[in-house]
């Protein structure tokens, strides 16, 4: 297949808008003033606790979280057992719903950090009620039913296919 300078081009130019497009904000995250805040779990569902720790509050630091955009409101930091490191933790409010949500800390020091956490619903378990009627678990005597319908199916099937190829050789 023979390329045309007018694909060639487009391809060019879109691979720059891509790198443009990814470069950049690249580009600006290493040149933040946010250091790092991990957060654990970094997927949760509405109810989970939520535990966050950085070291840009410094050894002995604290700090104040700010999970207002998840609806969570502000929580606390402060130093942990490991060396340098704060932590605070928040519960991820019931009516959140799912989606990703930018969580940051302002420390005393003047530092800040930022991280995401991604809301997540848990998916239902049980018996799922859509209103058909339901059943506690599987009737071997409808399965069976089933099978023989299936197998009368494909046997039928089968048995017409033959029919007409055999058929179609002695036109």
């Amino acid at each position: 297949m023979r390329r045309t300078p007018a694909r060639l081009l487009t391809g060019t130019a879109l691979t720059f808008v891509a790198l443009g497009a990814f470069g950049a904000p690249l580009a600006y995250a290493s040149n933040s003033d946010w250091e790092s805040l991990e957060i654990f779990p970094s997927s949760a569902d509405p109810g989970t606790t939520v535990t966050v720790n950085t070291l840009a509050c410094g050894k002995h630091g604290h700090g104040v979280g700010d999970a207002n955009a998840l609806g969570a409101g502000e929580f606390q930091l402060g130093p942990s057992t490991h060396k340098e490191v704060v932590v605070g933790q928040f519960t991820v409010p019931h009516h959140a719903k799912a989606g990703t949500y930018g969580i940051s800390v302002a420390c005393d020091n003047g530092r800040t950090a930022r991280g995401e956490l991604v809301v997540r619903h848990k998916s239902p378990s049980g018996h799922v009620q859509t209103g058909v009627g339901g059943s506690v678990g599987p009737d071997t005597a409808q399965v069976t039913a089933g099978v023989a319908v299936l197998a009368a199916a494909a046997v039928g099937g089968t048995w017409l296919l033959r029919r007409r190829a055999s058929g179609a050789q002695g036109d």
